[in-house]
């Protein structure tokens, strides 16, 4: 069996994630204590206590995931005496998910993708004034469809394809009037459906520009390593593991497209059988069994997955 590991990305975020985890196991403790340390903030109580709304900010919930997908894999690691080199062929994550996954590889310190997301979510909020944003999923689908609506669209404004997810799931980004545009040129063209998401900021596309800086200047003050296996990065969906392309990569996935049905395509053909989504939720689980039937796919979230997962290897 070759593994890769995933890591979720915004989206997943329950009140109440990692708890089970922290109460179980003193080294996913320790790994929030850390978390709050770096951030200067008490993060492991809001994501265990809320509010929900407080949580879902994006300053909030971009760390707070990592947070709980670098707490299940130290406790792998102590518990199962578990090394990502020896067990994983690849990393990836979706969007936010790719600096946990980068974590995990050994590429960034805790700490510092701690503050690096922390500044990456203050970033995006601040580069549209709310309000003027929007994105919106379109369902049923194909990419090369969703793609055309987008440019159609694009006459109102800033609208691009945000997220490639999966067959049939694509979401769009960019002005407001643009993407509403877009839902109902989508509909027109045969969309199951076609929502406004309710998100903060319009991700994943040129609007994002200014925090595409920000995290630039950012990312240039941080050592980085290269990983202990290749990256599948979102804005090519293929292997990398040099920092300095990384970081790149990193930069521009800010305004670019998350290619995750092309990455966990990729993965498939190139000899990848299980996926292991490591953190909070089961979202990248689901659509790994949705891009290819030939993939398995488990999850690494709380304190009974830990035990099932150390005691399939």
């Amino acid at each position: 069996m070759t593994r890769a590991f995933t890591f979720p990305g915004q989206g997943s975020q329950a009140v109440g994630m990692g708890k089970e985890l922290a109460e179980a196991f003193p080294a996913a403790r320790e790994v929030f204590e850390e978390v709050n340390e770096a951030l200067g903030q008490n993060l492991s109580k809001l994501m265990w206590e809320g509010p929900g709304e407080e949580l879902t900010l994006t300053e909030n919930a971009q760390p707070a995931l990592m947070a709980v997908s670098l707490a299940a894999m130290r406790v792998l690691e102590k518990e199962g005496g578990f090394a990502l080199a020896d067990k994983a062929a690849y990393v990836a994550g979706h969007s936010l998910g790719e600096y946990s996954a980068l974590a995990a590889a050994g590429t960034f310190t805790l700490a510092d993708t701690a503050r690096l997301l922390k500044t990456r979510g203050q970033a995006m909020q601040k580069a549209v004034p709310v309000g003027e944003g929007a994105m919106a999923a379109v369902l049923g689908l194909e990419f090369e469809d969703a793609k055309a609506v987008a440019e159609a669209a694009s006459e109102v404004g800033v609208c691009q394809t945000a997220n490639d997810n999966a067959p049939g799931q694509v979401v769009l980004s960019g002005a407001k009037a643009a993407v509403e545009r877009a839902a109902e040129l989508a509909k027109e063209k045969g969309a199951k459906r076609a929502m406004l998401l309710d998100v903060s900021a319009p991700f994943h596309c040129a609007l994002m520009q200014p925090a595409a800086d920000k995290m630039a200047e950012a990312l240039g003050t941080v050592e980085m390593r290269a990983p202990s296996v290749p990256l599948i990065a979102n804005v090519t969906a293929g292997p990398v593991d040099d920092p300095e392309t990384i970081r790149k990569l990193l930069v521009e996935q800010v305004t670019g497209m998350v290619r995750w049905r092309e990455s966990v395509a990729w993965l498939a053909e190139n000899g990848v059988t299980s996926v292991v989504e490591v953190g909070s939720g089961k979202v990248l689980s689901g659509l790994a069994k949705r891009i290819s039937k030939e993939l398995t796919a488990a999850n690494v979230g709380a304190p009974g997955d830990v035990e099932a997962f150390l005691a399939s290897l």
